[in-house]
């Protein structure tokens, strides 16, 4: 069954799957978040467009949260509508971006859509992320761009302070635009921003998809300097602003960060353990990274000869699990893995790991 007819399966039985396949979020949130929703609909807020720049408070909150007061915050449609104007608006065909494989490849067909060619590092091996070398020696006279995942989306590893250092001094000395997509930020309690280094021409995607559980709402910023962000709101389709119910919801989760964040943590941290005790399990499985510092990483199958697309099918239709299939997030190396997001309710890992031992042992050569 092809992956699109598995997510709608999962949609109509959305109650009774375990959603592991799109590094959600459904870790029960504070009460405060439902409430601010809540009390903007019996409001009826609704009935006018949004503030275009955002709800009062709303971007100065995600400021806050970066620790950036400098810079100038877009609220968008997700953090991906803003790395769409950002390609769309930097890029000219013939353009080229460096990034790496695996990697989320949306990003990827967004660059293509400007006409532009993304380069894939392969990061598919010791360390599994993107060193500040290998990223000079992809640079020719028609790179434009560094698109950086950190963390990295679907391997789960997390850059070092100094590791985001090099990266975004490469970007400096080759006068490149640098993409830093913090989408895992919240996983990562070291997590280095670029635009510490190289505020200039440094854009960050923001998101409140993951961390806080808003994926549906689909609400994000792209943050950057002033000065970077003229020529990018010029591709800002979006003039009437951005759902009223989902900015009232990321507001009121900034402002109570600090009840979810260390329960989300914690539970993540648990999950993590008791896939890693199950794959240890499965002759032929592994996790090339762990531990991971997203809500996220792959278990690799290669060895086990499962097809990672038949895995995600006997998960889902025996077992009501759903993980996503490699090729989503790589061409190269997405026969080898299945992706897992594990910002579940634990008693829901723990169906995963009564589940995928018996999948492996059913499908494996």
């Amino acid at each position: 069954m092809a992956s699109i007819d598995n997510f709608e399966f999962a949609h109509r039985h959305r109650r009774e799957v375990v959603w592991m396949s799109q590094n959600t979020n459904t870790i029960p949130m504070p009460r405060r978040i439902t409430d601010a929703i809540l009390r903007s609909v019996e409001e009826s807020e609704y009935n006018l467009y949004p503030f275009k720049r955002g709800l009062f408070g709303l971007p100065e909150a995600v400021k806050e949260d970066l620790g950036l007061e400098d810079q100038e915050v877009l609220i968008t449609n997700g953090g991906i509508e803003g790395e769409y104007m950002a390609t769309r608006a930097l890029l000219r065909p013939g353009d080229e971006v460096v990034s790496t494989d695996p990697s989320f490849l949306p990003i990827h067909d967004q660059v293509a859509m400007a006409g532009a060619k993304t380069v894939e590092i392969d990061i598919y091996r010791k360390d599994h992320k993107l060193r500040a070398d290998w990223a000079s020696e992809a640079v020719t006279p028609r790179t434009r761009m560094l698109l950086l995942i950190d963390p990295n989306n679907p391997l789960g590893s997390g850059y070092t302070r100094s590791e985001v250092k090099g990266l975004a001094e490469v970007a400096r000395e080759h006068d490149l635009w640098l993409i830093d997509d913090i989408t895992y930020r919240d996983f990562h309690p070291d997590h280095a921003l670029a635009s510490e280094v190289y505020p200039e021409k440094t854009l960050i995607s923001y998101s409140f998809s993951k961390g806080c559980g808003l994926a549906g709402m689909r609400i994000g910023a792209l943050v950057g300097m002033p000065e970077a962000m003229k020529g990018i709101k010029r591709y800002d389709t979006n003039v009437l602003g951005t759902n009223v119910l989902a900015q009232r919801a990321a507001l009121a989760a900034l402002e109570c960060k600090g009840e979810w964040l260390p329960t989300v943590r914690k539970v993540v941290n648990r999950n993590q353990e008791i896939i890693r005790d199950t794959v240890k399990k499965v002759k032929g499985c592994s996790l090339p990274v762990y531990p991971s510092k997203a809500n996220m990483f792959v278990i690799d199958v290669s060895a086990t000869g499962a097809d990672p697309n038949a895995i995600e099918d006997r998960l889902l239709h025996d077992h009501m699990i759903h993980v996503r299939a490699g090729g989503y997030l790589s061409k190269r190396f997405g026969s080898k893995f299945v992706r897992v997001s594990f910002t579940i309710p634990t008693e829901q890992c723990e169906k995963f790991a009564v589940a995928f031992p018996k999948v492996m042992e059913s499908l494996a050569k």
